[in-house]
């Protein structure tokens, strides 16, 4: 008789993670939205010094990451949550806030996680479809707000269709959901938005208690590997919720040192922006000389529909050109395993790593549509 799990877990979706991380070689990696740069020196050189303390449990309240986060943002410390990465604070706050009965509300396609939630809860998830211009369209998100609300999540920029609204769309928003229903707005790409300065949606927490502002250190600080996010809260009884449902030490020593350290580099962190942004620009330039049509990107990533073929009736598939740069060395995610059939992401890499996505694709769209 094999062994007899929860109901849950038959209603959890397996997470659509990349593939390629066992490849060597000359790969270049542009499924996951990492960044193509290594960490800051000064970073790792705060990671080898963390690693003589190993035989010690990390501060389970990660009181040093919450102060300098705190100074960074202005936000009181015991109002600013951490997770092992952003993830991690985003499951805990639907075990802490969903149940069987209750609702949570996203848009669709975004982040894969957010199906977890009402899942892993028995909750009833209300995806709401993006707009033709891949947005969220925050109407729709408002009509669906019932009495068994209990979470609305707002992905801006929004992953994985790159696109973000205007903080003054955001605020209107927020201000319209009733104050009893937590939203958790998730930017984790806000350093890549050019419609806003990543510091002024801050603002939003003193207005709304109810508001959490996701953000993570896997981005634009490029510490993937050591998984690190926060929570920027307009009320401490979120941070004190999220905690109680999760482990002890769920932010690692290496990690918390890492964080620390990074954030004493916003020179470099807003260099390594401006370069990013760059390639990404030369990136969709590329595109559309192919005769693609990216989405308006916000994020370190691009978003687009592949031709549908040969067929002009054929429903698009874009899993043979994501087959096809796989097999030339180039990883990108297939739109079909993140919500949308037909579409591709894919993140900015060097300029290097682009020019070779860009002559590989060129190469496989002229064989599909000739």
């Amino acid at each position: 008789m094999p062994i007899e799990f929860a109901e849950r877990i038959r209603r959890i979706p397996v997470y659509p993670a990349a593939d390629g991380y066992a490849l060597g070689g000359d790969v270049a990696l542009l499924a996951s939205n990492e960044s193509p740069y290594p960490p800051i020196p000064a970073v790792a050189d705060a990671v080898a010094a963390a690693l003589s303390g190993l035989n010690r449990y990390p501060d389970p309240t990660n009181s040093a990451l919450r102060a300098a986060l705190s100074d960074r943002y202005g936000v009181p410390a015991h109002r600013i949550a951490i997770g092992n990465g952003s993830c991690d604070i985003l499951l805990a706050a639907g075990e802490a806030l969903l149940e069987p009965g209750a609702e949570i509300v996203y848009a669709w396609p975004s982040f894969s996680v957010y199906p977890h939630l009402a899942a892993a809860a028995g909750a009833r998830a209300i995806e709401v479809p993006v707009d033709s211009e891949h947005r969220h369209d925050l109407d729709g998100m408002l009509r669906e707000i019932t009495a068994a609300t209990r979470l609305i999540v707002v992905c801006n920029p929004n992953n994985p269709t790159s696109t973000a609204l205007p903080l003054e769309e955001i605020a209107e928003f927020v201000r319209a959901v009733p104050r009893h229903i937590a939203v958790i707005l998730d930017e984790a790409y806000c350093e890549f938005n050019l419609l806003q300065d990543p510091d002024e949606s801050l603002d939003l927490l003193a207005r709304h208690p109810n508001l959490v502002l996701l953000r993570t250190f896997s981005k634009v600080y490029g510490l993937c590997g050591l998984r690190v996010g926060f929570g920027l809260c307009g009320s401490e009884q979120f941070r004190i919720a999220v905690d109680q449902v999760r482990q002890p030490f769920y932010c690692n020593a290496a990690a918390q040192a890492a964080a620390i350290e990074a954030l004493k580099h916003q020179d470099e962190v807003a260099r390594r922006v401006e370069r990013n942004l760059a390639e990404r620009i030369e990136l969709e330039d590329g595109l559309r000389r192919l005769g693609l049509a990216p989405a308006e990107s916000q994020a370190n990533f691009v978003w687009f529909d592949v031709p549908a073929g040969g067929d002009a009736a054929a429903e698009p598939d874009e899993r043979d050109v994501v087959r096809g740069l796989a097999e030339g060395g180039v990883l990108v995610r297939a739109g079909t395993a993140l919500g949308r059939r037909g579409a591709v992401r894919v993140t900015v890499g060097t300029e290097g790593e682009n020019a070779k996505l860009l002559a590989l694709l060129g190469r496989l769209l002229g064989a599909a549509t000739s």
